[in-house]
């Protein structure tokens, strides 16, 4: 039974740790929108700002969306073992799962954000239902193709002249999201975010960028899943210098390769850096949670509440920028939106940790069960 705790703390603390990346990451589009923050020279920033933007895209974003894709693929074979165990039926379960995280992901990104994952989940939730009864090996052999086509991708045609838009179309459309984002309705953001779209991209050209996004992502779905099929985490003390080894190697070749777009005109080596970084991150929350494991408490505790504290962060986000609460879209800046950032994650921390003396689950993690059971009280 300790085994078994201790495995789920990992995988809460690793969970927990992975939205306090997101969150520094999400600031980015929260300040400057889904399309400014890579266009960045449009508002000019101080070198401060500058440098900080910069600590942001290489050692942040694209960084910890992949550790919290990591741990959605481990916790799917995790809560395929416990409908085993409840002699449930697995995937009819994990579809229902699936149908209610597109169905959440509509709702996040039509009425709240742009930037929602939820519906991606959703979506790869369902195309990964074939492996959830996958040997081990068979799930690696599948890890290690897609792995090696996302290498393929970033070495082939890798220079960053290629542009999806003209720079007068994304000039004007940044034009128009700094005036409605910061001082217009809700009404207004909402209608500009749904109907305003300044890449040049026809419907073949869009279904193509639809298509390829899941095979972008599900390499760290996959190696999620085998990860659980492995029991890796189950004791991080034992496996602490497999740990501490990959943390030595990877992060130092994960921020190399994530730096090859500032550091070299025509080499973008960044999509196999968003690959082997957050690996290496894992093994360092790993490593601490085998030495500090009391220290890991705290990120266990937002972990718990995965889903209800990332919806917290868009409310709360959106507030603060939008026009419709304080209005700082594009007027905070990138090193002041750090330090809010650490700001609105201890505070989830302290809320969580409170929040979790008196219920077991989140509003919306306990929504999800009772999807997923059709029970009021979930599965016992």
């Amino acid at each position: 039974m300790s085994t078994t705790i201790k495995r789920v703390g990992t995988i809460d603390g690793i969970r927990g740790w992975s939205l306090f990346g997101i969150l520094l990451a999400n600031l980015l589009i929260f300040q400057y929108g889904i399309f400014g923050k890579d266009e960045i020279g449009y508002f000019n920033l101080s070198s401060t700002n500058l440098g900080f933007y910069y600590f942001t895209k290489i050692f942040i974003e694209g960084a910890f969306m992949p550790i919290f894709t990591f741990i959605f693929g481990y916790s799917l074979i995790l809560m395929k073992k416990s409908l085993e165990r409840k002699q449930l039926r697995v995937k009819w379960h994990l579809f229902r799962r699936s149908i209610i995280l597109m169905g959440l992901g509509l709702l996040h990104s039509t009425f709240l954000w742009e930037g929602d994952i939820l519906l991606m989940y959703g979506i790869m939730g369902i195309c990964l239902l074939p492996f959830v009864m996958r040997k081990p090996k068979t799930i690696l052999i599948w890890v290690v193709i897609l792995f090696s086509l996302i290498t393929a991708v970033s070495l082939v045609d890798s220079d960053g002249d290629f542009k999806l838009t003209s720079e007068a179309k994304m000039t004007s459309y940044l034009n128009e999201t700094m005036t409605i984002y910061s001082s217009g309705t809700y009404s207004e953001i909402k209608d500009h975010r749904l109907n305003k779209d300044p890449m040049e991209l026809g419907v073949g050209e869009g279904a193509v960028m639809l298509l390829l996004l899941p095979l972008l992502l599900s390499p760290m779905f996959l190696f999620g899943m085998y990860a659980a099929q492995m029991k890796w985490f189950l004791n991080p003390i034992k496996e602490k210098r497999n740990y501490l080894a990959g943390l030595l190697i990877l992060i130092p070749i994960g921020l190399l390769l994530k730096s090859t777009p500032y550091l070299f005109d025509e080499l973008n080596m960044e999509p196999l850096g968003g690959i082997v970084l957050p690996i290496g991150y894992i093994c360092l929350v790993a490593f601490a949670y085998s030495k500090f494991p009391r220290a890991l408490t705290v990120f266990e505790n937002v972990g718990k509440l995965s889903l209800t504290n990332y919806i917290l962060q868009t409310v709360i986000c959106t507030f603060i920028f939008y026009g419709y609460g304080f209005g700082l879209f594009a007027k905070l800046g990138v090193a002041a939106g750090v330090v809010l950032g650490v700001v609105i994650f201890t505070c989830q921390i302290v809320v969580s940790t409170l929040y979790l003396r008196y219920f077991k689950q989140g509003p919306l993690e306990r929504l999800i069960r009772i999807g997923v059971y059709l029970r009021l009280r979930g599965a016992q």
